[in-house]
């Protein structure tokens, strides 16, 4: 669900970081200067011809390890996640940020120095308001054993999650933290946490000809009894910099976003996937027209005036979100007195994959006919192909009916379905319609 819950802001004055690039060991100077209401997040190269700009946005993210770098044509900016972190833990929406090299400065590898100099330059209020996306449902990301999941929350708030495992490393270890971003708890308790490497990890990059200017001092190098030439600022400062680095990648995401955000193991790369995700939810949530006048899901009632089917073959029992010809969001509660149950099976009661596909097709079906006028013309399946069951939907679960149109012509409509329980996939098929002539279909 789109919002709108407080205004957009810039910063009141310019202002500068500099440091060295953690990198390519260059100098750097970093100013931030104000920007106008829905400008964004804005970084400009200065010192390369004509003064390229990189937008912040996480279409252009390229891949890099161990960090997040932006690029837009020739112009790259590389480990852009504190500076993106410290904006957004403090609310800034719009803002240019000059760069006289292809690095942010390294300082000591967190976002601290950045929000000192933001909130010296202090706060402007402007008068657009900044839209912000309500998780309704869970959003998952996985790559091998790390997850990374959007869950529904409390409203107005956006709570993170990290679960940090370093077992193998016992002087960094497990450790988890669960921290609500605010301004205030990202500058108390996110902002001054910095960088963290393996000894081992140190060694390679040094190899690699990255961090020559670059010392223990600067960031957190582990040894084996924890680290060397430096000392912690938080116990778990390290799950708290991979928080940190989190609000950063999601600040590529151009909405603020109310929910639980809950990370296994995550890194930048698996990050900006989850921010994908939530740019093509927002996308689909604007396009969605509502599905009754009043704003309301479509009930059984309604379904009933838009399909032919009647029970016990009615499989859908909501319409949340309907984009006619290009998006639907169907619900079909799963009671233990479904009329298949006693037969499949008795004593362990699991839904026919069959049946999860055609539940799947229903929905495409309320999404065609408010496409097309169901009085003159009908969807007839012609083909299933590509069809995976991927988990048992027993008694007590909800399953929801994603369906997007892939392609729409005259006279056929082919269509991507998934059926979700929770955050897991339990069955997924690609469906062709025919569109015939109502009366040829009766």
């Amino acid at each position: 669900m789109l919002t709108a819950r407080r205004q957009q802001r810039t910063i009141a004055r310019d202002t500068c970081v500099r440091g060295i690039g953690f990198l390519t060991g260059v100098d750097v100077a970093l100013r931030f200067l104000p920007a106008g209401a829905d400008a964004g997040i804005t970084f400009v190269r200065t010192d390369l011809p004509d003064r390229p700009r990189v937008a912040a946005q996480v279409g252009n993210v390229v891949p890099r390890q161990r960090r997040t770098t932006l690029q837009a044509g020739p112009a790259t900016v590389e480990m852009v996640e504190h500076v993106m972190a410290a904006l957004s833990g403090l609310n800034i929406d719009n803002c240019s940020v000059e760069i006289d090299a292809g690095e942010t400065p390294g300082c000591d590898g967190s976002s601290q120095a950045f929000v000192s100099a933001l909130t010296e330059a202090g706060f402007v209020e402007q008068d657009r308001p900044r839209d912000s996306l309500t998780i309704d449902r869970p959003i998952t990301v996985r790559d091998g054993e790390a997850t990374l999941t959007a869950h529904p929350g409390d409203a107005g708030r956006l709570v993170l999650s990290y679960n940090l495992d370093y077992a193998r490393h016992p002087a960094i270890g497990r450790q988890s933290l669960f921290l609500e971003v605010a301004p205030d708890t990202f500058e108390r308790e996110l902002a001054p946490s910095r960088t963290f490497l393996l000894e081992a990890e140190a060694l390679a990059l040094r190899q690699a000809g990255m961090g020559a200017r670059t010392t223990e001092a600067d960031l957190l190098i582990f040894g084996a009894n924890g680290p060397i030439g430096n000392q912690l600022r938080f116990p778990d400062e390290c799950v708290r910099h991979k928080i940190l680095d989190l609000v950063g990648d999601l600040a590529l995401f151009p909405l603020d976003l109310t929910g639980h955000v809950v990370a296994h193991r995550s890194g930048h790369q698996l990050n900006a996937a989850l921010v994908r995700k939530l740019v093509q939810t927002a996308e689909r949530q604007r396009n969605a027209r509502p599905v009754s006048r009043d704003g309301a899901p479509l009930d059984v009632d309604s379904i009933m005036k838009i399909l032919p089917h009647r029970y016990p073959f009615l499989l859908i029992d909501r319409v949340l979100e309907l984009d006619p010809g290009r998006h639907v969001l169907a619900l079909k509660n799963v009671s233990c007195n479904e009329p298949f149950f006693p037969g499949h099976w008795p004593g362990r009661p699991i839904m026919p994959g069959v049946l999860i596909v055609e539940a799947i097709a229903q929905a495409a079906g309320v999404m065609i006919a408010e496409w097309v006028n169901p009085d003159e013309r009908v969807a007839l399946i012609v083909a299933i192909d590509d069809v995976k069951i991927r988990r048992p939907v027993v008694p007590g679960d909800q399953l929801h009916l994603e369906v997007q149109g892939v392609r729409t012509k005259n006279r056929t409509a082919d269509v991507q379905g998934v059926a979700r329980v929770g955050d897991q996939i339990a069955a997924e098929a690609k469906i062709r319609f025919i569109l015939v002539e109502a009366d040829t279909a009766a």
